[in-house]
């Protein structure tokens, strides 16, 4: 008996919607970056990218426990000396908040090639809206 292994061709992906209203965006971070990983699949295999695409919408309404809406910081650095930039996260759910789930989703996928593919499919909006209306996402209810 030959054990299956699955190859890039005949991987079947989906579309899934998520609401992030009212999430914690650590938990909905954590089961976004297991769908795009693949893992709720049985086939799933390490080292391909088996995962589905993900659309979030309603970003800027997550949740932040403690006080990290307070104390929690986003940095980036521009290259150049003295180039470091730090955004409170209060401020960065108010302007940005795509990029809050987005950042939260990204440090919890692969540091390499495949990872940085993984999150070519994660689609995140700040309202209820978007525009992917055609792949006829499946809405993705998420465990607590």
């Amino acid at each position: 008996m030959k054990t299956y292994m699955p190859s890039g061709k005949n991987i079947e992906r989906k579309w899934y919607v998520v609401d992030a209203e009212g999430q914690t965006l650590g938990r909905l971070a954590s089961q976004v970056a297991s769908v795009l990983r693949g893992k709720n699949k049985p086939e799933f295999t390490p080292f391909l990218d088996m995962g589905d695409y993900v659309i979030v919408i309603n970003a800027d309404k997550v949740v932040l426990t403690g006080k990290k809406l307070d104390q929690k910081v986003y940095s980036t650095h521009t290259g150049q000396p003295g180039g470091l930039r730090e955004i409170p996260y209060k401020q960065l759910l108010k302007t940005k908040p795509e990029l809050a789930v987005k950042t939260a989703v990204k440090g919890m996928l692969p540091k390499n090639t495949l990872g940085r593919d993984m999150l070519k499919k994660l689609k995140v909006y700040a309202g209820p809206e978007h525009n992917h209306q055609a792949q006829q996402p499946i809405e993705l209810k998420l465990h607590d």
